[in-house]
């Protein structure tokens, strides 16, 4: 069964000119092509994918609740500050299928790492490799991808430690490997990033005020690193004295 038009939502499939009957003729199409019980069947082949994921990321979640609770016992401070989790929409699955230029199928999906993802948001920049460090370090959890925005930062001065990691997760009557996506941040790069997204986010600039702003968000990236580094020896003094 193809999902170019089932699976990832029909509306869109359509372009701007198409309209609700372009829409229904899609679908008696489809319908014609295939029995309703293919399209039941594939309908509930994708909920349950995506009640997976959601699993993994209960399971990662849960790992860093338990770092974090454990580390404020040992050192009467919590390293997590807040955690985030997300599924990534049908939408943007299918642009980046059609970007990495991927059929429309469930073994392409396994091909896109980020479908489940989860941001922690940390108070110190060693924080975050110590919490990387721990969760590797768990026999259930494999490394994929590790990618350290945070040694080295993207050109527009973006910073984050990224893992793709795989976890298993336990069914009712089967275990499941499942591939999650993860981003570990200062509080003061995710508000940079936050704010960077906004400002820039589908913003057709002119060229030179474009270049303008990449070079002042730039700056504020390495203001907000120099802030880090700051808030850290801080923290280094008052628990040495």
């Amino acid at each position: 069964m193809n999902i170019t038009e089932f699976g990832m939502p029909l509306v869109g499939t359509l372009s701007p000119n198409e309209n609700s009957a372009a829409l229904a003729e899609k679908i008696t199409s489809f319908l014609n092509e295939n029995s309703l019980d293919e399209v039941q069947e594939y309908f509930e082949r994708m909920k349950a994918l995506m009640s997976c994921y959601q699993c993994a990321l209960l399971e990662v979640e849960t790992k860093f609740k338990v770092l974090n609770e454990q580390f404020s016992l040992n050192h009467e401070r919590n390293p997590i500050e807040s955690i985030k989790t997300r599924m990534k929409s049908s939408e943007s699955i299918r642009e980046k299928l059609q970007r990495r230029n991927l059929p429309f199928s469930f073994d392409s999906l396994d091909k896109i790492y980020d479908i489940a993802g989860i941001r922690i948001i940390c108070s110190f920049v060693d924080d975050i490799y110590m919490l990387a460090d721990c969760l590797l370090k768990q026999d259930d959890v494999r490394l994929i991808e590790r990618k350290d925005y945070i040694a080295n930062p993207k050109e527009n001065g973006y910073r984050s430690l990224h893992l793709i990691i795989e976890v298993p997760i336990f069914l009712q009557d089967a275990k499941r490997l499942m591939k999650v996506e993860v981003q570990l941040r200062t509080i003061a790069m995710e508000f940079w990033a936050n704010l960077e997204h906004k400002l820039r986010y589908k913003k057709n600039l002119p060229g030179d005020v474009a270049m303008l702003t990449a070079e002042e968000l730039t700056q504020c990236a390495q203001m907000s690193a120099q802030l880090d580094l700051k808030m850290q020896k801080v923290r280094d003094v008052i628990e040495n004295a």
